[in-house]
């Protein structure tokens, strides 16, 4: 009886809006041939401000993949553990009482994994069993999930942590200039995300089926080149129209669990874009408003790669939930182009006594295992449930 509980969410303090990214792309990019097409694709992408680890002129250089890659570990360290710290709070568990954890992101590279750095800092058990998922892009975050779950039904009782990692704006590259690569400038965002999946007990999303569909010959769709300089970022302009290709894979798996996927109560999806929800809409014969969560986040935070999941299931959270029992879907979709689709019910009080119930961890215990350990984020930092 694994449950998805409520995850927590936090985003750096330094924000860019539409209209300084617009005029950004004016100023960098003025003798580009196809700018006004640029302009024309950032605008449409419906983001109006996105969150950066760094300020905006320091985002724009590049010192080299080696520095790059020392800022992901360096704000990494930083910024984790307090979202982990209210994740582990929000499913009423201790750092103790977690089995596995899966840490997800594709914005930047640690070996060994910072799944280490956590059992070491933040007083995981030694013996705690660690899942990083590296090179699946925006679908990671739905992955995620899917893994929890299944760690659950083969291990019953157990629980388990997932920590989203995402500082896509590491990624810039001033030098490629394709349309892909400058709509990317306008679209992603950082931020982190964890929640926790529990064996027994817990509120939120009770999962009962997963799946994965794989769109065939479509690798290099969305993609990476691993250059000197880092990660490239590579997007094909067939891209937006892939949902005629995997509302299919949502449809026949809502079928083999005897559901209608045009029916269900709650569908929280990665926002890549709004065309991708758009088109959804099309193919499952949906309202505009069932998406409502996903174009919230893809407004206020961006294409958050494969934290878009838990930010939009945060928002359904903040809304109350809905009532006990309700069917929904949770899907990402990313390179692959894949899609990992979880269907699960609304549980809004717990449907199993907890295994233990032992206090949620707080800053002061997370200081007293590791004294470097920060125990609040930089000044301004947004933080929200």
């Amino acid at each position: 009886m694994a449950t998805l509980c409520c995850p927590a969410i936090a985003v750096p303090e330094h924000v860019i809006t539409l209209d300084q990214t617009l005029d950004l792309a004016r100023s960098l990019h003025a003798g580009h041939p196809q700018l006004g097409l640029a302009l024309r694709l950032i605008e449409n992408t419906g983001v109006r401000t996105r969150h950066l680890v760094q300020p905006i002129e320091q985002t724009l250089t590049h010192p080299g993949f080696t520095v790059r890659n020392a800022v992901y570990e360096r704000e990494a360290k930083l910024r984790v553990p307090e979202v982990v710290e209210r994740a582990l709070g929000h499913a009423e568990l201790a750092a103790r009482d977690i089995d596995l954890i899966i840490y997800v992101s594709c914005t930047g590279f640690m070996m060994p994994s910072m799944t280490a750095w956590l059992i070491n800092a933040l007083g995981f058990r030694s013996d705690t069993r660690q899942m990083p998922i590296a090179q699946l892009g925006c679908a990671a975050g739905g992955a995620a999930v899917n893994r929890a779950h299944d760690f659950c039904r083969a291990y019953p009782g157990a629980n388990v942590l997932i920590v989203s990692c995402e500082f896509c704006s590491l990624c810039y590259q001033p030098a490629d200039l394709g349309i892909g690569s400058l709509l990317s400038n306008g679209l992603f965002g950082d931020a982190v995300a964890a929640v926790v999946v529990r064996g027994h007990g817990g509120t939120g999303v009770h999962l009962e089926r997963n799946g994965s569909h794989l769109v065939p010959d479509t690798e290099n769709w969305i993609s990476y080149g691993v250059r000197d300089t880092g990660f490239h970022f590579q997007l094909d302009k067939r891209v937006p129209g892939t949902m005629e290709m995997l509302a299919p894979a949502l449809r026949g798996l809502a079928g083999e669990h005897g559901w209608d996927v045009s029916g269900l109560g709650f569908y929280i999806v990665h926002a890549g874009g709004p065309r991708i929800l758009d088109d959804l809409c099309h193919f499952l014969n949906l309202e505009p408003a069932t998406f409502r969560y996903s174009r919230a986040t893809l407004a206020e935070r961006g294409n958050i790669a494969s934290a878009v999941v838990f930010d939009a299931l945060a928002r359904l959270f903040a809304d109350g939930g809905v009532t006990d029992g309700t069917p929904g879907l949770i899907a990402g979709f990313g390179p692959g182009i894949t899609a990992e689709i979880a269907l699960g019910s609304w549980v809004g009080a717990p449907v199993e006594a907890a295994r233990r119930r032992p206090r949620a961890i707080s800053t002061s215990d997370i200081a007293l295992v590791h004294p470097t350990v920060p125990r609040r984020f930089p000044a301004g930092t947004t933080i929200t449930e």
